[in-house]
């Protein structure tokens, strides 16, 4: 160890660093999109919510921006909001890209490396009146905001997610009913996810075509299926079942071009091969399976909302994909709901050491969150922002895990010091 230089665990220095959010989530004062109706409506966001204060970072983005800056991240994940961008359709708001544009000139100028989402759960209330995902005019109406945005930010942004977490978009909002519109229909589930995948293999070609130097991809949900009960083979053959429809049938057709029967004939205009330039990872939790619900194994490490946290199953979900589809590995989101900020800085430790000691092509981390924001149906209770946030004030305050982030990028690793002052002393707590 060089004079001066930290005692490093293990280091991260192959590893750009930062925190993901989406527009909707922490902008607030948009009325104009899918989730503000649908949090109109009695019983639908649990602490009776809305996004409409969220953590006001429409007008308080050069607040957040220099305090990225002070914890030194070196890249950013955010959203643009469709809704502001087309209010209505065929309607180009310049302002609100204006908008965009100068928030994203302060990033670069923190030299902070911007990531931005093109769709991120939320979307005009026009287009949800079309019927959103379903309607087979979706993937042209999407390629049409991609172009207007690349077109408007491409000189500032050449990483792009064109769409978060299809899967959990279709399931949440037709088969479980806990997002907009809440029709619970398999009919609707399938025809979103094939119009979703159609949308991200054109949108990928197009923003090449636009910008040729381009790193596009999607951020894919993934997560461990495991039986319950390893013995019982319909535990097994759930998991197996599990694992396929929520996840690998959608890399196939959204990764490799090439749609399952399921999500219906191969389009004409999708040839099958590579749709991306890197392999984006949402991971959260690992789920204990017995049919098609969703579980935990008694006595795991759990979270606020009740999530177990399995670090290795990040490395077994990216290693699948990576077998698959081999391409450097962004993990586009990872985090926790821990209100107390009692275990979030062990949460991140060993996930990071997880993909350190993995071998496998790890570029980049994400985590979610920066500032706590408004979480969907759940609304503003869980709290998963290294920064925390008072929502009537709108006070920022940074939490020990956001100081112990900064350490790990400005160390270039988890250093023994670090380790000792914010993870050493953290336990979970202990589901059922």
């Amino acid at each position: 160890m060089a004079d001066g230089a930290p005692d490093l665990l293990f280091s991260t220095r192959d590893l750009l660093i930062g925190t993901a959010t989406a527009a909707l989530q922490i902008e607030g004062g948009d009325r104009n999109n899918n989730w503000y109706d649908w949090a109109q409506l009695p019983g639908t966001i649990a602490d009776g919510s809305t996004p409409l204060r969220a953590t006001d970072h429409w007008n308080r983005w050069r607040e957040d921006t220099e305090l990225m800056a002070q914890l030194g991240l070196q890249t950013y994940r955010l959203s643009v909001e469709w809704s502001r961008i087309e209010p209505r359709p065929g309607e180009i708001d310049t302002a609100a890209l204006d908008r965009y544009r100068q928030e994203l000139s302060a990033i670069r100028e923190a030299g902070i490396v911007p990531l931005v989402s093109l769709h991120h759960f939320s979307h005009p209330s026009w287009f949800q009146g079309l019927g959103g995902w379903t309607s087979p005019h979706a993937p042209d109406l999407f390629l049409r905001l991609t172009e207007t945005v690349v077109e408007a930010l491409g000189d500032l942004v050449t990483d792009w997610v064109t769409i978060n977490e299809p899967n959990v978009y279709a399931v949440q909002a037709h088969l479980f009913g806990d997002g907009p519109p809440g029709d619970r229909n398999w009919g609707s589930v399938r025809a979103t996810l094939r119009q979703m995948a159609i949308a991200h293999c054109r949108a990928y070609h197009r923003i090449h075509e636009l910008q040729p130097e381009a790193k596009v991809g999607f951020a894919h949900h993934a997560r461990v299926f495991a039986p319950l009960d390893g013995r019982n083979p319909l535990h097994r053959a759930a998991s197996t079942l599990d694992r396929a429809l929520f996840q690998d049938l959608l890399a196939d057709a959204m990764l490799g071009g090439r749609f399952p029967r399921l999500l219906g004939r191969q389009p004409v205009d999708v040839t099958p091969g590579p749709h991306y330039d890197y392999v984006g990872l949402n991971y959260y939790s690992r789920s204990a399976v017995r049919g098609l619900d969703d579980g935990t194994f008694p006595g795991a490490s759990v979270n606020d909302l009740g999530w177990e946290v399995h670090p290795a199953g990040l490395v077994e979900v990216a290693r699948d994909l990576y077998r698959r589809y081999p391409a450097p590995i962004w993990v586009t989101e990872n985090g926790t709901a821990d209100a107390a900020d009692a275990f979030r800085a062990r949460f991140v430790h060993e996930h990071l050491a997880a993909m350190v000691a993995s071998g496998l092509p790890f570029e980049r981390y994400y985590h979610w969150c920066f500032v706590d924001n408004w979480e969907w149906s759940d609304g503003e209770e869980p709290r998963f922002g290294i920064v925390a946030l008072d929502y009537e004030t709108q006070e920022r305050t940074v939490r020990d895990s956001g100081r112990f982030l900064a350490a790990v990028i400005c160390d270039g690793g988890v250093s023994r010091a670090s380790y000792e002052e914010f993870v050493a002393h953290q336990t979970y707590p202990v589901g059922p």
